[in-house]
C-alpha cells in the first residue's frame, strides 16, 4: 500500500489542512472587522459594536476620505516612492547579485564581499547615524530619503545569488562564444530564467516600500510629505503635528473609527490586488533561491 494511502498520512493530512485554514481565517478576521467598521454608522462603530457584519451600512467614511486631499497627496508619495524605490532595488540586486554568483577563480574575493554584505544583515550602524547620514546628503523633506537608506536589501541580494548559481553554466559559456558580455548575459540569459524569483523579489520590494512608516516620519518635517501609513499611523496616534482643525471636524462627521478604517483598509486595497499575480512564483523563487550549492 502506498504511503498517502495510509490512514496515518490522512490523518496528518487532514491535521495540516484545518491548521491551515485556521491560520488563513486568522488573517482574513482583522480585515473583515475593518471592513465592517469603516461601513458601519458613526454610533455603532463609536461604542464598539461592530464585530465581523456592518451595523446600518453606511459610506459616509469613504466618501470624507476621498475627499481628503492630504489622503491623496500621501497616496501619491506613497505611489512615487513604490515606483522608484521598487526600480532602484531590483536594479541593484541584479548588478550585485550576477558578479557574487561567480565561482572564486572568475571573482577573487568574492567570497569576502558575501561576508561583507552578510554583516550588515546582522550590525547596523544605528538610528541616528542613519539619520545624519541622510541629513548631511541633504535629502531630508525628498523622496530620496525614503528610497536610498533601503536601495540595497541583502536578503534579496543573497536569494537571487543564490538561484543565479542554480543556472546551467552551459548556457553562459555559449553567450560568451557569440559574442555576448556580461551585461548580455544578465538581461538576456540570467533574468529571463530567473522570473520565479524576481517576481518575488519586486513584490518583496513593493510591500516593503508601501507598509514602511518610520521613514517617512523621521526624514519628513511636512505633512504633506509624508507617505499613506506615515500619515495614517499620524492620524492613529491623533499627533498635532497632522491633526488640523479641519481633520477633527470631518471626523466628527463621520466617526473616527469609520473614517481611520475607511482609510486604512483602502491604503491595504492596492497590496492586496497585486498579491495574487505575482503569488504563484513564492515557492519557487524562494525555495531554489534560498539552496546554496
Amino acid at each position: 500500500m502506498k504511503t498517502y494511502d495510509s490512514n496515518a498520512y490522512r490523518l496528518f493530512y487532514g491535521v495540516n489542512l484545518l491548521f491551515v485554514i485556521g491560520v488563513a481565517v486568522l488573517c482574513v478576521l482583522p480585515l473583515i472587522h475593518l471592513m465592517a467598521v469603516s461601513l458601519s454608522e458613526k454610533g455603532a462603530a463609536n461604542a464598539n459594536l461592530v464585530g465581523l457584519w456592518p451595523v446600518g451600512f453606511n459610506l459616509s467614511a469613504y466618501k470624507e476620505a476621498l475627499a481628503n486631499e492630504k489622503f491623496y497627496d500621501a497616496f501619491l508619495v506613497t505611489l512615487r516612492r513604490l515606483l522608484l524605490g521598487t526600480t532602484v532595488n531590483m536594479i541593484l540586486t541584479f548588478l550585485m547579485a550576477y558578479p557574487l554568483s561567480k565561482e572564486e577563480r572568475a571573482f577573487p574575493y568574492r567570497n569576502v564581499y558575501v561576508w561583507v554584505i552578510v554583516f550588515t544583515m546582522l550590525f547596523s550602524g544605528g538610528l541616528i547615524p542613519g539619520y545624519m547620514l541622510v541629513s548631511q546628503l541633504n535629502l531630508i523633506d525628498s523622496i530620496w530619503a525614503l528610497v536610498l537608506p533601503s536601495a540595497v536589501q541583502t536578503f534579496h541580494v543573497i536569494l537571487l545569488l543564490n538561484f543565479f548559481r542554480q543556472l546551467p553554466k552551459q548556457l553562459e559559456e555559449a553567450c560568451y562564444i557569440d559574442g555576448g558580455g556580461h551585461f548580455v548575459t544578465l538581461f538576456r540569459i540570467y533574468l529571463p530564467l530567473s522570473m520565479p524569483a524576481v517576481a518575488t523579489l519586486i513584490l518583496f520590494s513593493m510591500v516593503m516600500h508601501w507598509n514602511d512608516w518610520f521613514s517617512g516620519l523621521i526624514y519628513m518635517n511636512k505633512v504633506d510629505l509624508y507617505p499613506l501609513q506615515t500619515y495614517l499611523q499620524v492620524l492613529l496616534d491623533q499627533t498635532k503635528k497632522a491633526v488640523t482643525i479641519d481633520d477633527a471636524r470631518n471626523a466628527a462627521e463621520a466617526s473616527r473609527r469609520s473614517l481611520y478604517s475607511a482609510q486604512i483598509f483602502m491604503a491595504m486595497l492596492p497590496i492586496l490586488l497585486v498579491y495574487p499575480f505575482l503569488q504563484k512564483h513564492f515557492t519557487k523563487g524562494i525555495v531554489m533561491g534560498s539552496i546554496k550549492e
